[in-house]
């Protein structure tokens, strides 16, 4: 049995021998001009506690005092890790959610694996308390570092289901390119509105530039080309209207690529253009529109994502078929036992082809699901 009392006499006592000012044999010096704090901690402890310290003291063993420098980290974050390093603890609740993220950051600086997991599941289970500020330093963070997979999930399943918010927000023109991209990729709007968002976000990259079109010199319309540059390619421009494109997008012409620019005039323009070349470049969002997507966890959007994936396509190339969902079966843990559930599948799903399957897991904002090419069967083979 442990009394969990000891345990906090124990990191008690530790926490003191951190405090105390005698008896330490290693100097940190962390951070940067013109914020550089000292840190006094002592060799026997990090040793054994944090294995980015073992690898340095390896080297230094024979030193009487031991000097480290942390120029990239920050010292109040270091303070709060030092301590935990110490006295086993961590509150997390006394911390904003950008606190949070610093921790997360130096944690993964100096290798502390046990504390990543720790504090992506406290930022997850903590997600009805992001804000729009807050969902675009996490998305940032997480793309800049692949060790935080699950928060990137997270992240970014909140950011398709807040698309519309986050485009609307305040600060929707500082958020970063990646963020953009994935917000265009993934909106629930109509096309044009992204389309003057993205414009919106371009000029605030340049606040040299005149928001009066009329104004633009040659000079001014590269600059804008090379902002967005990476992102014009995921705007479903044939989504458009006729009048939209001439009036909204047109007069953007010198930004966009000469050859895109060319085959959407021909396209919206011309009516002699090759009928079979636009029902298959409308193939994507129109034509999964104009049926019915009878679904309570999916839409539209999500749609054409999967049948790219079924295609074996990539999420920027164009849809090569259109696909008709038709739903098969709709179920709930309210509905009853698992046994009879996975019974009225199979009466309805059986020797039934090229489905695909899609759960919504509980109490977390996460779709799960899969494509099967061949037959459901109930005969106990896989």
């Amino acid at each position: 049995m442990v009394d969990n009392k000891l345990l906090t006499k124990l990191s008690q006592n530790l926490l003191e021998i951190l405090d105390n000012e005698e008896h330490y044999d290693i100097i940190i010096e962390v951070g940067n001009d013109p914020y550089i704090k000292i840190f006094h901690a002592h060799m026997i402890i990090l040793n054994y506690r944090f294995s980015y310290f073992r690898r340095i003291l390896s080297t230094n063993k024979k030193k009487d005092l031991t000097n480290i420098r942390l120029p990239n980290i920050l010292p109040d974050t270091f303070q709060i890790v030092l301590r935990y390093i110490y006295g086993g603890k961590l509150s997390l609740e006394e911390y904003d959610i950008s606190d949070i993220i610093k921790i997360l950051v130096t944690a993964n600086e100096l290798n502390l694996q046990e504390l990543i997991p720790y504090l992506e599941s406290f930022l997850i289970e903590n997600k009805k308390n992001w804000n729009e500020q807050d969902i675009n330093l996490i998305y940032q963070t997480c793309f800049e570092n692949n060790s935080f997979l699950e928060l990137q999930k997270n992240c970014t399943n909140l950011i398709i289901k807040k698309s519309n918010k986050i485009f609307n927000s305040s600060n929707f023109t500082s958020i970063p390119e990646k963020l953009l991209i994935t917000l265009i990729q993934n909106h629930q709007m109509n096309e044009i509105q992204v389309w003057e968002h993205l414009i919106k976000w371009g000029l605030a990259q340049n606040p040299e530039l005149s928001s009066d079109l009329t104004s633009f010199s040659k000079d001014d319309f590269s600059t804008l080309k090379n902002t967005l540059q990476k992102c014009i390619p995921f705007i479903k421009f044939r989504n458009l209207t006729s009048k939209e494109f001439l009036k909204k997008v047109n007069p953007y012409k010198k930004i966009l690529p000469k050859e895109l620019y060319n085959e959407l005039l021909e396209y919206f323009l011309d009516n002699d253009y090759d009928l079979n070349k636009k029902s298959e470049s409308r193939t994507s969002i129109k034509e999964i529109e104009s049926k019915n997507i009878d679904s309570k966890i999916i839409t539209n959007q999500h749609v054409e994502i999967i049948s790219k994936w079924i295609d074996g396509l990539e999420i920027t190339d164009k849809l090569a078929s259109s696909y008709e969902f038709k739903l098969l079966y709709r179920d709930s843990e309210e509905s009853g036992g698992a046994l009879v559930r996975i019974k009225k599948f199979h009466e309805v799903c059986d020797d039934h082809s090229r489905t695909v399957t899609i759960f919504k897991v509980k109490d977390r904002n996460e779709i799960l699901g899969g494509y099967n090419p061949i037959e459901w069967k109930s005969d106990n083979s896989y």
